[in-house]
């Protein structure tokens, strides 16, 4: 039971295990997860350290199923989940090697699969490219005889007589035919341009469908060109500046009929690449769903197996090297837990010298441990995100399991609402093995389902509190029967919509539990929840406050630090109680001195003072002139007693400021003065923090600490602690304002009835 209300208490352990049982041994360990190592090589590069080859090699694995995996995923393969039944522990020694050459195969056999589909791919891209090039130049060509038989003539149109075959083979022209992606086609006909000086005629023609690139897969648009030129010399050109484009260039014959032999050819081919390329698909995909089955839990082998020697890498070989020695600290309750963790380990490898477990003395801070299970996990990561707790002090995660709902459903109190909610962490909680066995990296998801038990009794309280709060949908419910009864007539009820109840009558008593439904009619129903979930919000936030410096006495008195309660807690819980707890009070005093049934003035509900008014008048010692024939305050005694309240909370702010450092000061004079005059003991501790003899405290030791730092942290937590108080008493106001804003109906109701009129009013037709 003590676990649950303050951290587990730590000692530290000093380990010595044989090399040979090192890496089982921390195997064992890892299993149980009750052992924080110590680094015990600080001063050493982690480069250098023992077991770092054996890191790189796991390192080097993760890499292999990391690539493994994105293969798999690449083939739109999933990969089966690992329940918390299936987790595979750490490999021995003998399985690493076995793990590292299956791995080590399946990659290059993956690899060799997929450079073979990446080549085939190519070879169909380019033979598609060439089809391509082969059906869109059709027109081309025909152009080009027509070009050829108008260059080879003179400019008078006819042939010269001296030098014929000269002029017919410079005027015929040449051609280069390719792809080129469509993006560069405009900057290659500027270059193609600019290089002829417009020697170049250039045809293209856009291709249709999209190519698929053979390594990513991504679609690729390209566009088909020839181009026609004269001379070797701009055919040499030409080609270089395709190769600087990365343009595709294709054979293409200018006869007709050997284009028409070479698509055929080309559609054969084509054919056969196809079935090739399924067959090496449904290969692949076969070796791939194969791995897959195993793949999770190779994964969690090898993490495990890294961490083992990370953990090894935080190890100290002794000056013999035949011994690992290690230090960490383990919680008292599971110092068997670790030492048959220890022998396990020692065991599985047959070593013959058995692990030793000694514990130390220390005075170091320990760290924080807090057991938890599914139900209070959540909880506890809760307050771990504001703030991990001292050591020993209690922890608050337990009381959150109560307080964090509640007031949640303060603000969001509707019973339909909370209903849902409750389905909703209901449905997690009882399905719990089967999506927690679901490894999602939905980042959304796994908070809701982290908390899925937080989420439960959120819907629970807000169930509750929807009840005492009469909502249902914004709809109110009549269990009971209102307890309003109709003092008029019908006619009067139904012509005066102002129509109001008088107090003093019988026709409206207390309701059984909750909010009477009659309030639902009323148009100040707004006006009256205003004010009942306002003081309702100071109330529960000034005793949630409350329940927070009281629990800090148990602290005090658990590490015996008795001077700290009279030093720290006392000047606290009174600045808290006489201002803000005098306010609560005041509420309930209000509440039960004035009645509609008062026969006299000042005891009639016109004369009860605002408390709000009422407070910050006594802050700044002022006063208000009430109403005519009414008393400013309650009672007689109030304007003494508020003084008092207020003086003595003034008193408590150098109370908290001064009284610890001046304590620590005395003491650590009293202390010099004893050992100068050889009075002071043995084994005597100095007195910090106005804590005695005992266990160590959790908060920071003032013992080297200078006097002026102790003045600046005193004054800092006294700021703090001040100004906080007022905050957090305004900051619970969120509660009321949050639930107005999750409960305003009339809203709803405005918004039905205006839809209701643009749904059934009748227009004229025109």
């Amino acid at each position: 039971m003590g676990s649950m209300f303050r951290s587990e208490e730590m000692a530290l352990c000093q380990m010595f295990i044989q090399p040979e049982a090192a890496y089982t041994s921390v195997s064992e360990l890892g299993e149980t997860g009750t052992v924080q190592f110590r680094d015990l090589n600080n001063g050493v590069n982690a480069f250098q350290r023992k077991f770092v080859s054996e890191v790189r090699r796991c390192d080097e694995m993760e890499r292999k199923i990391r690539y493994i995996e994105a293969e798999i995923k690449k083939d739109g393969l999933s990969l089966p989940d690992v329940s918390n039944d299936d987790i595979p522990r750490a490999p021995n020694p003998r399985e690493i090697v076995d793990l590292e050459a299956r791995l080590e195969k399946t990659e290059n056999e993956i690899l060799e699969l997929s450079q073979n589909e990446v080549n085939l791919k190519q070879n169909y891209l380019e033979l598609t490219e060439l089809r391509q090039v082969l059906e869109n130049t059709q027109g081309f060509f025909s152009e080009q005889e027509v070009m050829n038989l108008d260059s080879v003539r003179t400019g008078s149109g006819q042939l010269n007589s001296e030098e014929p075959q000269n002029q017919q083979n410079r005027g015929r022209l040449g051609f280069v035919a390719g792809v080129i992606q469509r993006e560069r086609i405009f900057a290659f006909e500027r270059m193609l341009w600019r290089i002829s000086r417009g020697n170049v005629f250039l045809r293209r023609s856009d291709l249709q469908e999209a190519l698929k690139d053979p390594a990513t897969g991504h679609p690729i648009y390209k566009s088909v060109f020839v181009a026609f030129f004269q001379g070797e010399q701009l055919k040499n050109r030409i080609k270089k500046v395709c190769t600087g484009f990365h343009a595709s260039l294709y054979p293409c014959p200018s006869s007709h009929n050997e284009r028409e032999e070479m698509v055929k050819g080309v559609h054969t081919r084509l054919q056969d690449l196809q079935m090739v390329l399924n067959q090496t698909e449904d290969h692949r995909r076969r070796v791939l769903l194969n791995v897959s089955k195993e793949l999770p839990k190779c994964s969690i082998m090898v993490s495990k197996m890294k961490a083992i020697y990370h953990t090894l890498n935080l190890f100290n070989m002794d000056v013999t090297k035949k011994c690992l020695i290690g230090e960490c600290w383990v919680p008292t309750n599971d110092l068997q837990v670790v030492q048959k963790a220890l022998s396990d380990g020692s065991a599985a490898v047959g070593s013959t010298i058995p692990s030793f477990l000694n514990v130390i003395e220390t005075h170091e801070q320990p760290p924080t441990f807090n057991r938890t299970n599914k139900f209070t996990r959540g909880f506890q990561n809760l307050i771990d995100a504001y703030g991990v707790a001292s050591y020993r002090e209690c922890n608050p995660g337990l009381y959150t399991i109560i307080t964090f709902p509640f007031l949640f459903a303060v603000m969001f109190g509707d019973l339909g609402h909370g209903l849902i909610l409750c389905l909703f962490g209901l449905w997690m909680v009882t399905n719990e093995r089967k999506l927690g066995a679901k490894k999602s990296t939905n980042e959304i998801w796994n908070i809701f389902f982290g908390g899925r038990y937080i989420i439960l009794l959120m819907g629970v309280f807000s169930m509750y509190t929807g009840f005492i709060y009469n909502d249902v949908f914004s709809k109110s419910m009549n269990i009971f029967g209102s307890r309003w009864s109709n003092m008029y007539n019908i006619s009067t009820v139904t012509s005066n919509h102002n129509l109001q109840m008088d107090p003093k009558s019988d026709s409206f008593g207390a309701y059984e539990m909750g909010l009477d439904p009659i309030w639902q009619l009323g148009t100040n129903k707004i006006i009256f929840l205003n004010g009942v979930k306002m003081k309702l919000s100071i109330i529960l936030g000034v005793l949630h406050m409350i329940f927070g410096v009281c629990m800090s006495i148990f602290n005090f008195v658990h590490f015996k630090r008795s001077v700290s309660i009279l030093l720290e807690f006392l000047p606290q819980i009174l600045f808290l109680v006489l201002l803000f707890g005098y306010m609560v009070f005041m509420m309930f005093f209000k509440f039960v001195s004035y009645s509609a049934h008062a026969e006299t003035l000042p005891q009639s509900p016109g004369c009860a003072p605002s408390i709000l008014i009422m407070f910050i008048n006594m802050m700044l010692f002022k006063n208000t002139e009430p109403f005519k024939g009414c008393d400013e305050f309650m009672f007689d005694a109030q304007p003494s007693l508020q003084k008092v309240f207020v003086l003595v909370g003034l008193c408590c702010i150098p109370w908290m400021l001064l009284g610890k450092p001046l304590y620590i000061k005395f003491t650590r004079k009293n202390n010099a003065q004893h050992m100068q005059h050889g009075d002071a003991i043995e084994n005597q501790t100095v007195i910090s923090e106005g804590g005695e003899s005992g266990e160590a405290a959790p908060s920071h030791g003032h013992d080297d600490e200078p006097m002026s730092e102790i003045y600046i942290h005193q004054a800092i937590h006294t700021i703090e602690y001040v100004l906080s108080t007022i905050s957090h008493t305004a900051s619970y106001l969120r509660l009321w304002a949050l639930s107005l804003a999750h409960a305003r109906k009339f809203l709803f109701n405005w918004f039905y009835k205006q839809t209701k009129k643009l749904l059934f009013i009748k227009k004229p037709i025109s």
